[in-house]
């Protein structure tokens, strides 16, 4: 695939990357009809390739949000410790600033908790972290609240080949915490985030199961810090890495639209939750999330858990 332009497929599908590394919007695909394997295909490997791909005016409902995902893998829970945010479809994760995620509904309250956006790969702290998300936006604000993402593989190969190889054979505990911006306590979310302790260690580089590729995978909201280093040496080094991968030539930023949908390899990218939605306005969007291998490094040396539920 031509990574300098637009490419038009045999199937009549156009993939249009939106920068230099990562991130497609993917065009001429309807996501309301069953899709033939050979579409299914050439979407996992602009998948594979971008690492983040978008479609546009795809006004889906749940049911046609899971066939598109169980298309890719086997779906998941909504979350590990968050309660069903449906009863009827328990693999659906809402993501809504009114009615909270997961429907808990954070205090706003000017001296209250409030949870800080950070850059993440989402459930970091199981041992089979997710293969990929699919974002649904249901609505959308006219302005404000884009998401962010970043190429962890891309990442790993502008380090220096020193850093490289330092890094390579290094470990990192994850843990499910939410970190509190303001507020002394944490809020109803954060509760229910942290009700079951969990925490997985993984290679702090990790060996992409279908492409090869070495991807850096930590990132400053969940991984807590490096076992074979000594605390003061974790932090820098971790401060180090979750300032590079948030470089700007790794990243795309996209603008929602009603029926836009996001599909991400959460095994090579991070990303971060906006927080420039004007006070009053609305977003709402609905996640799946696909089950996911256990992360390997370099040496074939599994993740493993350290406290789970």
């Amino acid at each position: 695939m031509d990574q300098n332009s637009s490419t038009a497929t045999a199937l009549g599908m156009d993939i249009r990357p939106m920068t230099g590394y990562t991130g497609a919007e993917i065009f001429g695909v309807d996501l309301t009809a069953p899709l033939e394997p050979a579409v299914v295909a050439e979407i996992r490997a602009a998948l594979l390739q971008w690492k983040v791909v978008f479609f546009r005016d795809q006004f889906i409902d749940r049911d046609q949000h899971l066939a598109f995902a169980r298309l890719f893998g086997e779906t998941m829970p909504g979350h590990p410790t968050l309660p069903p945010s449906f009863p009827d479809y328990p693999e659906i994760l809402l993501l809504d600033n009114k009615q909270g995620t997961g429907n808990i509904k954070e205090e706003k309250s000017a001296g209250g908790p409030r949870i800080e956006s950070r850059w993440h790969t989402d459930v970091k702290f199981v041992q089979a972290p997710p293969m990929a998300s699919i974002l649904r936006a249901i609505v959308v604000p006219p302005y404000g609240g884009d998401t962010q993402w970043a190429n962890l593989a891309m990442a790993y190969k502008f380090l220096s080949p020193e850093v490289q190889q330092f890094i390579d054979g290094l470990h990192a505990v994850n843990h499910n915490a939410l970190p509190i911006d303001r507020g002394e306590l944490p809020g109803a979310l954060a509760k229910a985030f942290m009700s079951k302790p969990m925490r997985a260690v993984h290679p702090v580089v990790r060996v992409h199961p279908e492409t090869g590729e070495k991807v850096i995978f930590v990132e400053p909201n969940f991984t807590s810090h490096i076992v074979e280093l000594s605390r003061r040496e974790s932090n820098h080094i971790l401060a180090m890495l979750c300032e590079h991968i948030q470089r700007q030539e790794f990243t795309v930023r996209f603008r929602w639209e009603p029926g836009s949908i996001a599909f991400w390899d959460n095994r090579a990218t991070a990303h971060i939750v906006p927080t420039d939605i004007p006070p009053g306005m609305h977003r709402c969007h609905e996640r799946v999330t696909l089950a996911g291998d256990i992360p390997v490094d370099s040496a074939g040396n599994e993740s493993y858990v350290l406290e789970s539920d």
